[in-house]
């Protein structure tokens, strides 16, 4: 009995983790490797977001004062270097843009962005995958188009560090073109080793913002496994002594 419920859990486990795998690979992603463990990462995350995403996006779930806790900075490091909207260190992470300015500008108002790594399928592999799929589209009023999101009123902001990326079509036997990939001309300011690493950082911070518990979680996680290793081990001793008599 005991062998029949140990096998029963290990395939149990075993079709879970092949589950989680096909669904990291869904939809076409690419894979962003993000790791909340990173503490650097998340900080230079932290850099790029509000140097090239607040200024539209929101944080409406996030305070300034919880994140520099989390990742490990200073008042003044956040409200020196991070803080460009006059806002209080307890204050939540708003942008800076009044939400008709983003109506007027981009069709309507830039969504708040504290949950989207939790709100897409595919989670931080659909942010970083959205982040390097802009290409140049002259008929969009923003000069841009995304193949992830096709029709995203949102403009490629990292341009500068991306350079312009362009679409390299390809007919299809029905004659019909189609994006077979895309080639940067002109460069950016970063390789593109560079500039995944950027993305990849962006990527990672919002991961953490929408579960910003998920750092302590996962950083307890090996301990409770090990508890509960050590735990069955002793209480496999206990039934072998109770039982022992009895056989």
């Amino acid at each position: 009995m005991t062998n029949r419920i140990l096998a029963s859990l290990v395939a149990l486990m075993l079709g879970f983790a092949a589950l989680s795998v096909h669904a990291s690979g869904a939809g076409g992603l690419m894979q962003s490797h993000v790791n909340l463990g990173d503490q650097a990462s998340l900080q230079r995350g932290a850099k790029y977001f509000m140097n090239y995403c607040a200024g539209c996006h929101s944080l409406g779930y996030q305070r300034y004062s919880r994140m520099a806790e989390d990742l490990g900075l200073t008042e003044e490091d956040v409200q020196t270097w991070l803080n460009f909207s006059g806002a209080k260190f307890g204050d939540v992470m708003k942008s800076a843009m009044a939400p008709g300015d983003g109506v007027a500008f981009f069709g309507k108002a830039p969504p708040d962005l504290s949950l989207v790594a939790r709100a897409k399928p595919g989670g931080p592999d659909w942010t970083y995958t959205f982040l390097k799929s802009f290409y140049v589209d002259e008929t969009r009023p923003s000069g841009w188009n995304n193949t992830l999101l096709p029709g995203a009123s949102m403009p490629n902001v990292l341009w500068d560090l991306q350079g312009t990326q362009r679409a390299v079509y390809e007919q299809s036997e029905h004659g019909e073109s189609h994006i077979a990939g895309f080639e940067i001309a002109p460069a950016g300011r970063l390789s593109a080793a560079e500039y995944d690493s950027v993305v990849r950082d962006i990527t990672n911070f919002l991961n953490y913002v929408g579960e910003p518990a998920a750092m302590k979680r996962e950083a307890i996680g090996i301990w409770v496994v090990l508890f509960l290793a050590v735990f069955t081990f002793i209480a496999w001793l206990l039934k072998a002594e109770f039982w022992r008599d009895i056989h």
